[in-house]
């Protein structure tokens, strides 16, 4: 959806796992032998002013990564919590500068972007990095003209706005067709977890095609709570056997502290 700007929930509750994990996959990747194609379909902003209006409308950053950040959090989150607090909540790191902090000069990037504003802002705040390719271009259809060098391992990693369900009917046509493209690409999907369980269905095809990272952490909810989320996760296939027992440790961890009101 072209009206979503992701700054509105930056650092919140959902975003702390999906980063954080993420976080802990390219760390791994980096370590690895083989250079990085790292692909984004729907990349935002990249980078997030915690202190500006758009973030401060709702606040949301205070229960999510501004929390974790006062103490308390597991230990499996240091690592990010000790980028994220270098960079200072002025300079949060959304995924694409995640990516651009972790991976090595041999890596390459492209991210896609269709909302003009967001576009924009992405370019400016990662596009001088030489890695790096931004386009404003539809991330599904983009994303899969593209094919590594080499011996380059692809990450593809999707993290849609899911402003309605046709969101996830577009991921559940897209990621079959991803599995195909790169028989030995890593495919990273963001998850959100419904009040209403409307991505239960799609949660299941996931599984089905060969998931085998499912890192999920639900928060509870109060009765007069508006937001339609309850949880967040991270969907991996073909994720390294260690990194992806890690993740799930982590998300694990996560629900035991929301679930005690921290």
């Amino acid at each position: 959806m072209l009206s979503y700007q992701h700054g509105f929930h930056a650092g919140n509750r959902a975003d702390v796992l999906k980063h954080a994990v993420l976080d802990l996959i390219l760390r791994d990747a980096a370590r690895g032998a083989r250079p990085v194609l790292y692909v984004e379909t729907h990349s935002g902003r990249g980078r997030y002013d915690l202190t500006g209006p758009q973030a401060r409308k709702g606040g949301e950053a205070d229960t999510g990564v501004l929390a974790l950040l006062k103490g308390g959090a597991p230990a499996g989150f240091d690592d990010w919590l000790s980028l994220v607090r270098a960079r200072g909540e002025t300079d949060y790191p959304g995924s694409p500068a995640l990516a651009l902090a972790r991976l090595p000069a041999s890596a390459r990037a492209v991210l896609f972007e269709r909302h003009p504003a967001e576009f924009k802002a992405l370019s400016g705040n990662v596009g001088a990095d030489p890695r790096v390719l931004v386009r404003e271009a539809d991330g599904y259809a983009g994303a899969l003209r593209l094919a590594p060098r080499g011996h380059e391992q692809i990450i593809v990693f999707s993290d849609p706005s899911y402003e309605t369900r046709r969101d996830i009917e577009a991921l559940a046509l897209w990621t079959p067709k991803a599995l195909k493209r790169w028989p030995t690409g890593m495919i990273l999907l963001w998850l959100p977890l419904f009040r209403d369980g409307r991505e239960a269905e799609f949660g299941e095809l996931l599984a089905e095609l060969g998931a085998n990272l499912i890192a999920g952490s639900r928060w509870p909810v109060a009765p007069a709570e508006t937001s339609s989320l309850e949880g967040t996760a991270l969907v991996g296939f073909r994720v390294p056997g260690a990194a992806a027992k890690a993740a799930e440790a982590m998300a694990k961890d996560l629900e035991s502290l929301w679930a005690r009101g921290t």
